[in-house]
């Protein structure tokens, strides 16, 4: 990808973890037009929004329901107001092409900015680990003229990166080497355990993902559905309940759901704790915030409150 040549002053950005990553660098002044779950940082909500949605969430069964039949019929699940985006006339597009359940696919985005005078540079994300997320920052800076300032975030969050890991391998170390078993949940019906870089940030962490464990290259490829027995072989002693979309009160309601089912109830024969957490802001959102998820996970497994950064959305839930 190639920066363009003129000063950027106008970006839209279909994508949350682009937007986070675009207010990291400093470039939130740049942004004109937004995801429709674009939430973080808080500032940015005033601006327009281009996206919608077509699933209508109620619960965990009937989402995956609407979604399989709207890609079994080859539908789009989001909307995109073209004529917005026209008027909007951003030079900078920021979109995806990791999950076509995730965002409004790259085709959609490639069409209309095709038929734009003049046509948007359109900048693709798709990012299958920590590593990736962080390069990501350097191209979304690259895009709009603030490469610098994108070092600058990076080298940051690296640093934050290493000392979580450096805490994890001296906790690890003083038990001996003994991973804790963890089942990462993003979907609790039908089961989708993480996916991509979620397993790679528990092994980081000082755990395990044996569900869907972390591959050479640190990613985990896509969340898979996954029989109940398998979660239940794992014998997580941690259980991570983080549904991709909801936020903290529908991932409670979901999991209120989810103690009712014979998985579960399994599961918590090995299970010495749970945690809740809001799988739209924590880890679902490949962008910065994954280093905080890290920093979480770091303090969660190893039993250290202190670690846990603030206002990290959560609850550890009561069995």
């Amino acid at each position: 990808m190639s920066p363009i040549t003129s000063k950027v002053s106008r970006v839209v950005s279909l994508l949350p973890s682009a937007t986070e990553m675009l207010c990291i660098i400093g470039g939130e002044h740049l942004l004109v037009g937004r995801n429709h779950e674009d939430d973080f940082p808080s500032t940015i909500t005033n601006r327009p929004i281009l996206t919608g949605q077509k699933t209508t969430f109620t619960t965990s069964a009937d989402v995956d329901k609407q979604v399989s039949q709207a890609l079994a019929a080859g539908q789009s699940l989001y909307t995109l107001d073209t004529n917005l985006l026209e008027e909007l006339k951003p030079q900078v597009v920021l979109t995806q092409d990791l999950c076509n359940v995730c965002a409004i696919d790259l085709q959609t985005v490639e069409r209309v900015a095709q038929k734009m005078n003049p046509s948007p540079l359109v900048v693709t994300l798709n990012p299958v680990n920590l590593q990736d997320v962080l390069a990501n920052i350097i191209e979304v800076g690259r895009a709009v003229g603030m490469e610098g300032e994108a070092l600058d975030a990076k080298k940051s969050l690296e640093s934050r990166v290493a000392n979580a890991t450096s805490l994890a391998r001296s906790f690890l170390d003083a038990a001996h080497g003994i991973r804790k078993r963890v089942a990462f949940i993003e979907w609790t019906d039908p089961i989708y355990p993480g996916g991509h870089w979620t397993p790679q940030l528990i092994e980081m962490a000082g755990g395990t993902h044996p569900v869907a464990p972390a591959t050479e290259d640190a990613g985990a490829g896509p969340s898979r559905r996954t029989p109940e027995q398998m979660v239940i072989d794992s014998k997580p002693e941690i259980l991570i309940i983080c549904p991709c979309g909801l936020n903290l009160e529908d991932s409670k309601r979901e999991t209120r759901l989810a103690q009712e089912k014979n998985w579960w109830k399994e599961v918590m024969k090995t299970c010495k704790k749970v945690a809740v957490v809001d799988g739209n802001q924590m880890f679902n959102r490949p962008g910065p915030r994954l280093v905080d998820a890290l920093e979480w996970l770091v303090g969660f497994i190893w039993d250290r409150p202190d670690l846990i950064p603030e206002g990290f959305p959560w609850e550890q839930w009561k069995q």
